[in-house]
């Protein structure tokens, strides 16, 4: 493990707390917020609900950004080893009619300017770099309070119990450390993506391999769309995007499904083929070839079900704690989740360092530079999706690749 460190700096605090920071969640942002301390000589304990790093996978490809995803790693000193994880070539694009047919093919960069790395690799060379037990892995938060002076009592699900100097939550969507500073919930957009996958496609499924290309694919018509990407190890990675009720993706039986995202075990008794049949059954008529990307799946399907907080969601100085990533700033994909939620985690790390004898100077900073950062990327989240499913699918998107000079 390679780290480069600082001395190591005092935080001031009234409290007692295991490490300095505490942080809930051990996805990109909260990692990437333990990692930058770490470089400044700041210690941090992540409490990450998962049992172990290999507990579950970790999401599709992911391609970062030069502006915060790139930078948030330049800041951890992890430039050398995530340019040894991307995946070449994956940053092309195509757009699919039903029939198959190619609309516009947008050749790759070679990644030179947003490469492409799979989400669980990002997480590895993040969990790599820490010290050894940084990361308390099946740590299932069950309740947060505050006790005054800025501290904050973590409690979990095997009773114990944690006491925070200053708390940071890096918990996602359903973030349970959120409730200390805004009354916000995440509500459903009226979209779900359907997740699937094919294994070892140039052999096994050579037609539909042929069909999505080195990267992404796009096959897409008002209010759906089946949307794909190849990965390293012969892999397609397909999300089947459907604008449906919630009632309607409940019906589905599928994990993920539900009105709670919370509630992701257990698919329909028949491992998830009725509902594959439904989904397919929208896109009928459309080419074999795509719709095996449904049919054929080689795992049972998810739904992820797209939720949002407020646009523009913010919140009040609360002393001792703040959010990042979804916790903080919950916007439909658009590709810049995990940029962001990175950047986040960066940004907060370095205030901190700034600021090593006043956490409430350092919050103050990070929160007023948060603020209107994440509030511009409200709306191109509702546009992305606009764009891809939207009234003039597939078009709307011809449009944005080509910079508006594609006419319907």
């Amino acid at each position: 493990m390679t780290t480069t460190s600082t001395t190591p700096t005092a935080l001031t605090s009234s409290a007692t707390p295991t490490t300095p920071v505490t942080i809930v969640g051990g996805g990109l942002g909260g990692l990437t917020l333990a990692r930058v301390l770490h470089v400044h000589g700041i210690p941090a304990t992540v409490y990450e609900a998962d049992a172990s790093p290999a507990a579950r996978t970790q999401g599709g490809q992911l391609d970062i950004h030069p502006g915060d995803g790139q930078r948030a790693l330049a800041d951890a000193g992890l430039i050398e080893a995530f340019r040894e994880i991307i995946h070449e070539g994956a940053d092309a694009a195509r757009i699919l009619g039903k029939d198959g047919e190619l609309l516009l093919d947008v050749p790759g960069d070679d990644g030179a300017t947003r490469p492409e790395v799979l989400r669980g690799d990002l997480r590895r060379i993040l969990l790599d770099s820490l010290p050894e037990g940084t990361v308390c892995w099946g740590a299932k938060v069950t309740g947060v309070r505050a006790l005054g002076d800025g501290r904050h009592e973590v409690s979990f699900a095997d009773g114990s119990t944690v006491v925070s100097a200053l708390l940071v939550g890096a918990d996602g969507a359903w973030s349970r450390v959120r409730p200390l500073l805004s009354d916000a919930r995440p509500v459903y957009t009226g979209t779900t993506f359907v997740e699937t996958y094919l294994h070892d496609v140039d052999a096994r499924h050579p037609a539909t391999a042929r069909l999505v290309g080195p990267g992404a694919m796009y096959a897409l018509a008002p209010g759906k769309g089946i949307v794909a990407h190849r990965e390293a190890g012969g892999v397609l990675h397909t999300y089947v995007q459907l604008t449906r009720s919630a009632e309607w993706i409940a019906g589905l039986g599928l994990p993920g499904g539900g009105a709670d995202p919370a509630a992701r075990a257990g698919a329909d008794a028949d491992g998830g083929a009725s509902g594959t049949a439904r989904i397919a059954a929208e896109f009928d008529g459309w080419a074999p070839e795509l719709l095996a990307l449904i049919t054929d799946g080689e795992t049972a399907p998810v739904a992820r079900m797209i939720h949002t907080l407020p646009d523009g969601h913010r919140w009040d100085r609360v002393p001792g704690v703040t959010l990042l990533g979804d916790a903080a700033h919950l916007m439909p994909p658009s590709g810049d989740g995990a940029n962001l939620a990175m950047y986040d985690g960066a940004e907060l790390a370095k205030a901190i360092a700034a600021h090593p004898d006043d956490i409430e100077k350092a919050l103050t900073v990070y929160e007023e530079a948060l603020f209107p950062r994440s509030a511009s990327f409200y709306a191109d989240a509702h546009e992305i999706i606009d764009l891809v499913i939207g009234e003039r699918a597939p078009y709307g998107l011809i449009d944005f690749f080509e910079g508006g000079a594609q006419e319907q």
